[in-house]
């Protein structure tokens, strides 16, 4: 896309709201993009070359739907939590090796996607958060599920291809939480919490690919009252 239809394809988004600029080997953002801070409501700067995300980003207070994926970031500035309109955030297949704490301020967050990155702790920023709704943060490598984590309000929380090893039972509390995938980690029989499958509101909890056979997990203590759960829901749907 040359020049002149660059500058067309910004004062449409200064109209729309709404801007796609992925894939254009940037490495920063155009100072085009910077005069449209306040009327962006979408922003797409996916499959570019940004390694860092400038802190100008905070200045973008109006988005509710950022798109980063398939860049270069290992870090992302203090400000983005300065987005409180923000309900989707997209950063897959990034090199993150930790979050900043200022994503607690996302209050009005609904969807994180942070898969194939390289965290290895758990978002504990995003307690709190009511209005979220999914979290994926498969293909990292994260080693454990934090006591705490009752303080989620998701509804889908996918850990696949982690390095997981250790799950506070505190998660069969998290009072939204209906999907569990915990597919491909490095959990033992004994490293599932039975109050997950006793007395948690999780009906359907992927465990496929640790280190066990999925006819050890059925007979485990509480797996019928899970397949209750898991059963109704399907009949729910169907």
């Amino acid at each position: 896309m040359g020049n002149a239809a660059l500058k067309k394809h910004y004062t449409t988004a200064e109209k729309t709201g709404v801007l796609n600029i992925s894939n254009r080997k940037l490495v920063e953002f155009p100072v085009e993009v910077k005069d449209l801070k306040t009327s962006l409501r979408s922003l797409d700067i996916s499959s570019n070359k940004f390694s860092k995300l400038s802190s100008d980003i905070g200045l973008f207070i109006n988005l509710k739907t950022l798109v980063l994926d398939f860049n270069n970031l290992t870090e992302l500035p203090s400000e983005i939590g300065n987005l409180v309109k923000l309900e989707t955030l997209s950063l897959v297949s990034n090199k993150l090796k930790k979050l900043p704490h200022t994503l607690s301020n996302l209050h009005n967050l609904k969807e994180i996607n942070l898969q194939n990155n390289q965290l290895t702790e758990f978002p504990v920023m995003l307690f709190d958060l009511k209005h979220l709704n999914v979290i994926d943060l498969s293909n990292n490598k994260i080693t454990e599920v934090p006591d705490g984590v009752n303080k989620l309000y998701v509804v889908e929380l996918v850990l696949n291809q982690n390095q997981l090893s250790q799950i506070s039972a505190d998660i069969s509390l998290c009072p939204r939480l209906k999907t569990l995938r915990l597919q491909e980690n490095c959990l033992s029989l004994n490293s599932i919490p039975c109050e997950i499958l006793k007395q948690s509101n999780i009906s359907t909890l992927s465990v496929e690919g640790n280190l066990f056979e999925m006819k050890q997990f059925v007979n485990l203590e509480g797996y019928d009252a899970y397949m209750e759960r898991y059963t109704a829901v399907k009949k729910k749907l169907s």
